[in-house]
């Protein structure tokens, strides 16, 4: 039987996981000192790693810049992330739950369709889509970012329901006995033991819908609604030269996530750590 690792070794493992975490550190670190330098600081020969002097001033104005209204499209991302959350987080848990202890005709037919439709490429069904909003007149709002998002998604249909085929069958017939319908089993017994899944697929969500740049450009046509990963392209087209701005409208851009991580960290964690104990 192997004894404990040694002290070295237990100190290899840490310094080479340091020497990893600073790698990736380094980028968001180069950000947010470019944001507080000048043009010539941030293309300076050596490297200037700290800015000297410290330019408070880009800050504001990022914020007062007239083509980039920060906090306005600030306003717009959390409104378009929130409700692709809310909508993902609801319906696929919905089905979800219903794939995994539900019976019904044809149930692992409709699951496997489901899962299936992970294979179709998205620009093969985004035509049809543009043209189906486009008659309805929703062109140019929200809606067609987030409506679809309300009818499910199919690889966390999947999570989930790998979730929900772990907990015991014996709970939901114990609370049918007792006289609990479907949905009240669902609701009060279900999902608050499928929280750190839940964490997961609404990190996930937030973080796609944040980042998201093709579904905006396509369906947003006025700049006030525009979110902050599309007004972001459209700041840098204007200032291209003006990298000390750009650094700090990106800064302004990330630090939203960084905060939202830090909230939820530990049912994100928790949840990707149960992923892998069943399957």
């Amino acid at each position: 039987m192997n004894g404990p690792p040694s002290r070295a070794v237990a100190v290899g493992r840490h310094v080479i996981l340091i020497a990893v975490s600073l790698l990736f550190v380094l980028p968001f670190y180069w950000m947010l000192t470019s944001a507080l330098k000048d043009d010539t600081q941030i293309l300076s020969s050596p490297i200037t790693w700290w800015p000297d002097p410290i330019r408070w001033e880009n800050i504001p104005q990022v914020l007062n810049y007239p083509g980039f209204p920060f906090l306005r499209m600030l306003w717009n991302s959390v409104f378009y992330s929130g409700m692709v959350t809310i909508g993902t987080v609801i319906s696929s848990s919905l089905v979800a739950y219903g794939f995994a202890k539900l019976r019904f005709p044809g149930r692992n037919v409709l699951f496997i369709a489901t899962v299936a439709t992970l294979m179709i490429p998205p620009l093969i069904i985004f035509i049809p889509t543009y043209v189906l909003f486009k008659v309805m007149g929703l062109i140019g709002s929200y809606a067609p970012l987030i409506i679809p998002q309300f009818l499910g998604s199919a690889f966390f249909i999947f999570l989930l329901r790998q979730f929900f085929m772990t907990i015991p069958n014996e709970l939901s017939d114990a609370a049918r006995v007792d006289g609990a319908g479907e949905f009240r089993i669902f609701w009060q017994i279900m999902l608050p033991l499928v929280k750190p899944a839940l964490a997961v697929v609404a990190v996930f969500t937030w973080l796609g819908t944040w980042h998201d740049f093709f579904g905006p450009l396509i369906y947003l046509t006025e700049p006030d609604s525009y979110p902050l990963s599309l007004g972001l392209f459209a700041f840098q087209a204007q200032r291209t030269t003006e990298w000390a701005l750009m650094m700090g409208a990106s800064a302004l851009v990330t630090l939203p996530l960084i905060v939202l991580f830090a909230f939820t960290q530990r049912y994100f964690l928790r949840g990707i750590a149960l992923t892998g104990i069943k399957g």
